[in-house]
């Protein structure tokens, strides 16, 4: 039996402006799942929004209130960072990817989503003709969305069925046209949790490499992958990176999910010493300047976007990155209750008839952490988030992230215990209603 019926839905969508529930962003569905909740007292099984489920870090917490009591705040931050926090971003990269960068290199950005705009855009307008950013689908739909604002050319491939060698063919098809500027991922991947491995991370390297184009690592689920024990620093098993294969890089590393700091909007964008000290023309030309690629940055887009970053933020993220590199704070062990709900979901959405979408990393089962994808018989992915709507479930659909399988994301973050019971009464309900042949 359904708890919400059709006239309900379509009622709180007018009211929000949803032209179309199936085809509702993140943020829409997320409002919808608000509004009926509100309006009609059943509370939802909210597994759309990738927001931190746990309490923020205590050591961040300490070291912001102790910048905002010395003063530190009445003076506006430098754009390149305080160099408290571009040190120890240097040695959080050294300690746990095995990879050196130079602190001038790591510079502060309002949250990851900041980084990837900046990142996206430079890119795209360094080189003429290399005008287009090829993201490796499935992918997060804001990064796409992004490139409306400037105008920058994007394409995407998912990359479920080429994996290993078929990788390589796959970038040298593209990338061979001449008009990709960068190529993005995030690994692990959001929403199907795909791990490029060592050698797959050689491949994109040696491809980008021939074609002169960068590549953007986007590491917002840091070391989450609990197929691999990751997290002791100094010490293998290092996390596989990019950079550990080019110096034509850009690393955005977020504070939002190993550190549960996500209202702060602190990360770091990280650039291979190769690539900050590129000189462009074209950025001349565009910037009246150097055309030096991370001057530019800094100088001609970062200050004239945010002026800088939070400075208690930047402080307390700094604090966290040292704690962790001292070994005092295991953000590893934090964050493995993500894939402890993960796998209970799983096993909650298999018993009643659906199927993990994207299931294997290779030769591999998929492993456990923030995000996992699931699909119901010949259900599309717009219609299995409209079916799970009216029984208090809120998804997003596959298809909004570049995937060719049909599906929704689930995520485990606010997956706590009372709604993971609540969860299986909600699919209790669905499969009696929608029997599988």
């Amino acid at each position: 039996m359904r708890l919400f019926s059709d006239s309900q839905v379509a009622l709180q969508a007018k009211r929000l402006n949803i032209a179309s529930v199936a085809h509702a962003g993140i943020a829409e569905i997320l409002s919808l799942a608000q509004s009926l909740e509100h309006e009609y007292g059943i509370p939802f099984v909210k597994m759309d929004q990738g927001s931190p489920g746990l309490p923020p870090n205590w050591v961040g917490i300490q070291a912001e209130i102790k910048a905002l009591e010395s003063g530190v705040v009445s003076i506006y931050p430098p754009s390149e960072g305080i160099d408290v926090l571009k040190k120890a971003g240097s040695r959080f990269l050294k300690a746990f990817l095995n990879v050196e960068v130079d602190p001038r290199f790591c510079i502060p950005t309002a949250g990851s989503v900041e980084g990837s705009f900046i990142a996206s855009t430079i890119c795209t307008q360094m080189k003429p003709g290399k005008d287009t950013i090829l993201f490796l689908d499935p992918g997060f739909p804001i990064q796409k969305a992004q490139l409306a604002i400037t105008g920058a050319r994007w394409r995407s491939f998912d990359i479920y069925r080429f994996r290993g060698n078929a990788l390589r063919d796959k970038l040298e098809a593209i990338l061979s046209e001449g008009n990709v500027a960068a190529l993005l991922y995030a690994n692990p991947s959001n929403p199907a949790w795909l791990c490029f491995s060592e050698r797959e991370l050689q491949i994109i390297a040696e491809v980008a490499a021939a074609y002169d184009v960068v590549v953007i690592e986007d590491l917002a689920y840091f070391g989450m992958d609990s197929r691999v024990q990751y997290g002791t620093p100094n010490q293998e098993p290092y996390i596989p990176t990019i950079a550990s294969y080019t110096g034509n890089y850009i690393l955005l590393l977020s504070s939002s999910k190993i550190f549960s700091y996500a209202g702060q909007r602190m990360a770091l964008l990280c650039v291979g010493e190769p690539l900050f000290e590129t000189v462009s023309p074209a950025l001349t030309e565009r910037y009246h300047n150097s055309g030096v690629f991370g001057a530019t940055l800094v100088n001609s887009m970062l200050e004239l976007l945010t002026s800088g970053c939070s400075t208690s933020a930047q402080y307390a993220y700094a604090a966290m990155l040292n704690a962790a590199c001292d070994g005092a704070l295991d953000f590893s062990a934090d964050m493995s209750l993500y894939a402890s709900r993960a796998r209970k979901m799983k096993s909650l959405f298999q018993k009643n008839g659906f199927e993990i979408v994207y299931g294997l990393d290779e030769d591999r089962e998929i492993g456990d952490g923030f995000f996992f994808t699931i699909g119901y018989g010949a259900y599309s992915s717009e219609e299995l988030v409209m079916e799970l709507l009216y029984y208090g479930i809120s998804t997003i659909p596959l298809g909004s992230t570049g995937a060719e399988l049909a599906g929704v994301r689930c995520c485990s973050s606010q997956m706590t215990e009372p709604m993971m019971s609540l969860l299986e009464e909600r699919l209790d309900l669905f499969r009696q209603d929608h029997p599988t042949l």
